[in-house]
């Protein structure tokens, strides 16, 4: 864990956000002017900032990139009211919907039917997506030394919580995704036109959990504590007291660096055996896809030992339609630790007070 600095010498000097000035020890919610609607009506891009009294990382929290992924907003605005954050070290710049006219619409894309996450770095002079990811980028990105990413899976489909990251091509982000501790570390490479590969170098984690235009209550918990984790791993937060900080200890995520999705061997109702985050081994039985009648009825069958870290909601489906998303591996004992651990500390009955 990196330590937090101290001292006189350490103090943050004020900084200049989209026209504010912001002193160190405040907080402030400043809109990024966006392209109009058609309507002439005006649209902004929302940041929280909040500027520690002392240096530290100059962190980027970032949800809604697709618009109808909202389960980070509420990691957002979770994060933005624990106490912990006015002790800040560093700046935070928290952007709960970066894709605002997808939110608005309660759509994955933009008004022009581009996907914003392909559509990195952006231009000034581009199409509306190239525009929003160059004024994301120019204005918030390019200040900031580290950052997380939260989405949901895209509309029909759910995802274990779940970090994703290129270890290869980064390898740096290992430690900041063991600190966020989700169930499952994925290695998987950046794609072209994505905020982490706009962003290079600077170690950005990718927190997926949930479904879109869904409140899902334990990726929302998950993802809250996960941040915070990696904030106090930076040394931005106070440490955890003594004996919160015994339990943290021994927990490892899985991490896996390969996975595979199981297709519909034919178009049909598809019935499902397995649920999100069980243990899959070779030859087991998935689910069932039959026609309404129940004349042709086939059995979808895994190849690949893993866990089940995302899924199909849909039962209709068609033939070559991705269903099961299986995170591979040669050996489930060390996947069934990691969940058993994982559903030792969320899955606990009744949360006492709202928050």
């Amino acid at each position: 864990m990196i330590a937090r600095t101290a001292g006189a010498s350490a103090r943050q000097e004020a900084i200049e956000f989209g026209g504010v000035t912001i002193k160190p020890g405040t907080r402030h919610t400043i809109e990024l002017p966006l392209p109009r609607l058609y309507t002439h009506a005006t649209v902004g891009m929302p940041v929280h900032v909040i500027h520690g009294r002392q240096q530290g990382p100059q962190f980027l929290l970032t949800a809604a990139v697709h618009g109808d992924e909202i389960n980070g907003i509420e990691i957002i605005r979770r994060v933005l009211a624990t106490k912990a954050v006015s002790r800040l070290a560093g700046t935070l710049f928290a952007v709960p919907v970066v894709n605002t006219y997808g939110f608005l619409s309660q759509s994955r894309y933009l008004p022009d039917r581009r996907d914003l996450n392909r559509s990195f770095p952006g231009s000034d002079k581009g199409s509306m997506a190239a525009r929003l990811a160059d004024t994301f980028m120019t204005e918030v990105a390019s200040r900031c030394t580290h950052g997380i990413d939260l989405h949901t899976a895209a509309a029909g489909r759910t995802n274990l919580p779940q970090i994703r990251a290129d270890l290869d091509r980064y390898p740096q982000l290992s430690e900041l995704a063991e600190a966020f501790a989700a169930p499952i570390v994925l290695d998987s490479a950046t794609r072209p036109g994505t905020l982490r590969e706009a962003i290079g170098d600077k170690p950005v984690l990718l927190y997926e959990a949930g479904e879109a235009l869904r409140f899902d209550d334990l990726a929302i918990r998950v993802g809250v504590k996960g941040v915070l984790r990696v904030m106090r791993h930076l040394g931005m937060l106070p440490p955890v007291k003594t004996r919160d900080a015994e339990k943290e200890t021994g927990r490892r995520p899985w991490f896996a660096n390969n996975s595979v999705w199981v297709r519909a061997s034919q178009s049909g109702i598809l019935r499902a055996r397995i649920k999100l985050g069980g243990i899959v081994e070779e030859g087991d039985i998935l689910g069932y896809i039959a026609d309404p009648f129940g004349h042709s009825e086939q059995p979808i069958i895994s190849d690949v030992a893993g866990l089940m870290i995302g899924l199909t909601k849909l039962p209709l489906v068609h033939e070559g339609e991705a269903i099961f998303h299986v995170a591979t591996t040669a050996s489930t004992a060390s996947v069934a630790k990691a969940v058993d651990q994982f559903h030792q500390e969320y899955e606990q009955p009744v949360i006492k007070r709202l928050q």
